[in-house]
């Protein structure tokens, strides 16, 4: 779907006059030339919406003076990392400029006393971790494209991963970001500092954002020293309720895990069929728990290992699997990390990034197959179930196109408003974007809503960073 949606009236066209500023004031070597359709996807369903240039600046003030003239003209902007989101936030939907920040990718400093690092917003996260790793630190934010996702796409979406449910998200890491505005000036949002009490925050207001308030330029993240030792479980289950269920158990022992992922039978066929791997599931398992556990005292870990087996065995239908070495660890999680990739390459798909209080797991899954069976999709179901974050993913198959745009939307808001119900909310990780926005009535009061849209206004009175995301008059 190669389309954009009207232009908003406080919004003007991109025109060759204009290029020829952006190019004149910024220089032509940051601009992209030819086929620009590579910068008008991410990794949501198959959607397309071409921009009409796209500027790689270099350095921060670059991004500023970009802004800056974007705001004094009335042209739309959308930030762009890796383009590895799952809710079209990098998605130019009205054209406009793509602002695309992988040249911004050095790791300025890591400051081994106060255990920080500073870093540009292009950074792939993975290259963070394994750069502090050698210093003997620790950045655990690890989404499943880790690999290939930025820094400051992370910190737009609020990013998450396996090791949220011990660690936290990017949100509890970021300690100060410089970010250029829709005016095109710069700013420091805080201080470096591990406690913060000097008005507003604007640093974890900007997290989760989504390009919507400003554009990150620097980020100084918080560290902590590396765990040492780990040990990694898979565990079987007849349901897929039972599974979930088991994760209340697990937090019941006084245990908190590393990472506590949950994969059905679906997921880890799909991912097998992926990779190519010949993997027996026995008909009697429907479901997984990986439970990895993690510290500096390997006996402790033995111990607690020993305490989830004799806690869970009763539900369990065979024979709980412990990874022996590193290797069959790596191997485990592949298995979960490659599910996104696997459920992509089986089909069109929609991917839903529903949370909600752990306890409530058993009752959300079984109310996404009761939907599912009423509104005629399947869904595919895994994520993080530590932390009550469990990835829908419905997919398109054999439905026409008139089920899939029609029916299928109707069963998604469907399973939100339950989400709703059960406490919990339409994102963990993913974020709003375009394509979740829809849906934000269902699980956002008017009043949160309308302080979101004056923030937005105070911040982007012009209107022109990463418009129709979150919210818009056309989606509500």
């Amino acid at each position: 779907m190669g389309q954009r949606v009207d232009l908003p009236k406080h919004l003007n066209p991109v025109d060759q006059e204009f290029i020829n500023l952006l190019k004149h004031e910024l220089g032509s070597s940051f601009f992209v030339e030819g086929d620009l359709s590579p910068f008008g996807r991410d990794e949501t369903e198959d959607l397309l919406f071409v921009p009409d240039v796209v500027v790689r600046p270099q350095h921060p003030e670059q991004v500023a003076q970009l802004l800056k003239l974007c705001h004094h003209h009335r042209i739309s902007v959308t930030p762009r990392g890796a383009g590895t989101g799952l809710s079209g936030g990098a998605l130019p939907v009205t054209g406009g400029v793509v602002l695309d920040l992988s040249r911004m990718n050095r790791i300025l400093n890591i400051d081994t006393d106060n255990m920080q690092v500073t870093v540009e917003p292009g950074c792939i996260t993975e290259e963070i971790q394994k750069a502090v790793a050698n210093h003997g630190l620790y950045y655990p934010p690890d989404p499943s494209s880790r690999g290939s996702c930025t820094i400051g796409g992370n910190i737009a979406h609020g990013a998450g991963g396996p090791h949220a449910v011990k660690y936290g998200t990017t949100r509890d890491y970021v300690l100060n970001l410089q970010v250029a505005l829709a005016s095109g000036e710069l700013i420091w949002t805080g201080a470096s500092v591990l406690k913060y009490a000097t008005g507003y925050n604007l640093t974890q207001l900007m997290v989760g954002s989504e390009g919507s308030l400003g554009v990150v330029t620097r980020a100084v993240l918080r560290l902590i020293p590396q765990p040492t030792h780990t040990l990694l479980m898979l565990l079987p289950f007849p349901s897929l309720e039972s599974a979930c269920a088991a994760v209340t158990e697990v937090f019941r022992l006084g245990i908190t895990p590393s990472a506590l992922e949950f994969m059905e039978r679906d997921a880890l066929e799909l991912v097998s069929a992926y990779l190519n791997r010949d993997i027996h599931i026995p008909d009697v398992v429907q479901a997984h728990l990986l439970i990895e556990l993690d510290g500096s005292n390997i006996d402790l870990l033995q111990q607690e290992a020993a305490h989830i087996f004799d806690a869970l065995q009763h539900r369990t239908v065979t024979e709980i699997l412990l990874a022996q070495t590193a290797g069959e660890q790596q191997q485990l999680w592949q298995l979960r990390r490659q599910v996104a990739h696997a459920v992509r390459a089986a089909s069109v798909y929609k991917e839903e990034d529903t949370v909600v209080p752990r306890a409530a797991l058993p009752q959300l899954i079984g109310k996404v197959k009761e939907l599912g069976n009423e509104f005629g999709f399947k869904s595919v179901c895994y994520g993080h179930a530590g932390d009550g974050n469990v990835h829908v993913n419905i997919l398109k198959g054999d439905l026409n196109d008139e089920q899939w745009n029609g029916v299928v939307q109707e069963g998604i808001r469907a399973v939100f408003r339950e989400v709703a119900a059960l406490g919990g909310t339409l994102s963990g990780e993913h974020g709003v974007g375009w394509v979740q926005q829809t849906y934000m009535r269902d699980v956002v009061g008017e009043t949160q809503r309308q302080l979101m849209r004056g923030i937005k206004t105070v911040f982007d009175p012009r209107g022109i960073l990463n418009p129709c995301k979150i919210f818009s008059s056309h989606a509500e």
